[in-house]
């Protein structure tokens, strides 16, 4: 596990806060220098892979809507994300072997991607800041998120910390309160049997939020909300929600965004959302229209998974057959509704087997798809953790 009680977990916060208001001074003094000299210059009058690569191994290293929210003027700026995102999903579990996952920079790695709260609830370390957090048992000792972060700035590396909205199992059992609930009575559960947050509850948008801030004062760069959505399985029929508001689902996600983001920008922070690879191309129901939703995030992440389209979708008889095609054809559709809107678009692309082994090659093949319709960039997701590093680099 990471961690590392010598660490102060708002020393890199504080850091950032110096060095912003340090570049403020320098801004100032520039601009004076600049109109000096104006003043005085009117005073004078003047891309081969094969299929048979292994993926990179990595073994267990001990750790050494509503209008665009305005950012608050606190002087601390977001860190730049590079030009072309190249990174990876690294979960909670796997946080042991971050060191591996840092050495990947040597492939063209820029990106990580850590969970900081995922599908079953977890925060993935212990947030003094979070007591809700403890009440429910959802901390757990992953690893300490300064510690990380320090790793990754010393790296070079962009980091971003996915937080698990919605689908909440442990606050669903120990505050039921704050659930979807059965019509039936009770909570109501997931096809899978798990429990959510009610999307109308402000009390669940604090919390998150508050879990979010906690990874943003450790220092990492960028936060990125899934499952800001409403649920897709199990007996929807049954589902109530207390509170409901009467409006479209896609404007109750804009609203928690909103909120979102006007809590996280002032401090550093770059915000952004994962959805849906057919969100752009059809209603799913579900509150993730991505139109809707780009101009309240820096960032949007479609999920553009190949083995993940049902079959005849994106005018593929087999998309998982076809992954070039079927990333192609997905951002094709994300383009087009994003048009006009200045919101960084990086699809996650496929790194595993389902329904068909996948191979470097079809790694690749993904990569450049995105590369030709413009994507700032990609993540990898397998959630074991095994990538085709080499694929990083690619051209």
């Amino acid at each position: 596990m990471l961690l590392d009680p010598r660490l102060d977990a708002n020393e890199r916060f504080r850091e950032r806060r110096r060095r912003a208001q340090r570049r403020r001074r320098f801004r100032r003094f520039a601009l004076v220098a600049a109109l000096v000299l104006v003043a005085a210059g009117l005073a004078l009058g003047t891309r081969p892979l094969t299929s048979s690569e292994p993926a990179a191994e990595f073994p267990a290293v001990p750790p050494s809507a509503p209008p665009a929210p305005e950012r608050a003027p606190t002087g601390l700026e977001p860190r730049a994300a590079p030009s072309e995102l190249r990174g990876v999903h690294v979960a909670m579990p796997l946080a042991s072997r971050f060191e591996a996952y840092v050495r990947m920079r040597k492939l063209g790695l820029n990106t990580i991607e850590i969970d900081v709260k995922d599908e079953n609830g977890e925060v993935a370390f212990t947030a003094p800041a979070v007591p809700l957090a403890r009440r429910i048992g959802a901390s757990r000792p992953y690893y300490d998120p300064a510690f990380v972060a320090r790793r990754a700035e010393q790296s070079g590396l962009y980091l971003i910390g996915r937080v698990v909205v919605f689908e909440d199992p442990l606050l669903a059992e120990r505050l039921p309160g704050l659930a979807i609930h059965s019509r039936a009575g009770g909570v109501w559960r997931s096809g899978t049997g798990l429990g959510w947050g009610n999307p109308y509850d402000e009390r669940v948008w604090k919390y998150n939020v508050d879990v979010a801030e906690a990874a943003v004062r450790a220092g990492f760069d960028e936060i990125m909300f899934d499952y800001v959505r409403f649920p897709t399985d199990g007996n929807l029929a049954q589902a109530a929600f207390p509170g409901r508001v009467r409006e479209s689902r896609t404007r109750t996600m804009a609203r928690f965004l909103t909120y979102a983001t006007r809590r996280l920008h002032p401090l550093g922070a770059q915000v952004s959302v994962a959805v849906f690879g057919l969100a752009a191309s059809r209603d799913l129901g579900v509150g993730q229209k991505p139109g809707a939703l780009a101009s309240l995030v820096d960032a949007l992440y479609p999920m553009v998974f190949p083995s993940h389209y049902p079959r005849g979708a994106l005018g593929l008889a087999a998309p998982e057959a076809h992954p070039a095609q079927a990333v192609a054809r997905s951002l094709a559709a994300f383009r087009q509704a994003l048009r006009g809107r200045p919101v960084r678009l990086v699809p996650w692309l496929q790194d595993f087997s389902l329904v068909r082994s996948y191979s470097a090659a079809d790694v690749r093949a993904e990569i450049r798809a995105a590369r030709s319709f413009g994507a700032q960039g990609f993540l990898l997701w397998n959630p074991s953790g095994r990538y085709t590093a080499r694929a990083l680099g690619s051209r």
